[in-house]
This record gives structure tokens, C-alpha cells and sequence, in this order.
């Protein structure tokens, strides 16, 4: 599974990172507190969260994600949004909580990998 496919089926909204719009997924990790993120996120996870600073940026790209969801409809500051083009990170967006997401992502990656 690619960001592609889930920014398809889970109608998400790209905000910035188009170049890694084909970036593979392995799973996801939803949480708000970055260091948990940085503790235990593992490479090519698609980041679940409602932190829209350029804080996140640097920790997607230190741990090599494949793409961050940002829920609630929240959309992401400049600097993130920057920040995500210049790294080829996507950032995408959801009108959805991290709960329905995180449930919704875990379901197609399950089904992917049937």
C-alpha cells in the first residue's frame, strides 16, 4: 500500500509533500505528544495527529514517515507546510477524529495485507 491509496479511500486532502505521494506504508502511529512519536513511530508508518506545527516535520523526517494525517480538519502552519514540500513528506488532512482515522487506516492496511 501507497500514501496514494489511502489518500484516495480514506478521501483525504494533500496539502503539501506531493513528492512522496508514492511513499510505501507498513502501518500507522497516532499520538500527540512528540516525543512519544519520536520513541516509538517506525519508518514508512503513516503519524496520526492534531499537532500542526513545524515541530512535526522535523520528526517525520528524522524517523522516516511515510506521510502525517492531521485530524479535526486542522490544517498545517506555513512553516510545517514548507517544511513537508522541501522533505517530499506528505501532509495530509482529515475533517475526521484520530479515533475514526486511526481505525479507518488500520482497516485498509489490515485488508492489504490479507
Amino acid at each position: 500500500m501507497k500514501v496514494c491509496d489511502i489518500v484516495q479511500k480514506l478521501n483525504l486532502i494533500v496539502f503539501g509533500g506531493n513528492e512522496g505521494i508514492n511513499n510505501p506504508i507498513t502501518g500507522g502511529y497516532t499520538s500527540d505528544l512528540l516525543s512519544d512519536v519520536m520513541g516509538n513511530v517506525n519508518e514508512n508508518e503513516v503519524w496520526i495527529t492534531l499537532q500542526t506545527h513545524k515541530n512535526i516535520m522535523a520528526i517525520a523526517s528524522l524517523k522516516e514517515v511515510a506521510a502525517i494525517i492531521l485530524v479535526k480538519g486542522l490544517a498545517p502552519s506555513e512553516a510545517a507546510l514548507e517544511q513537508s514540500n522541501e522533505e517530499g513528506i506528505p501532509l495530509l488532512g482529515t475533517p475526521l477524529e484520530a479515533f475514526e482515522i486511526s481505525g479507518q487506516l488500520y482497516d485498509l492496511i489490515k485488508k492489504a495485507n490479507e
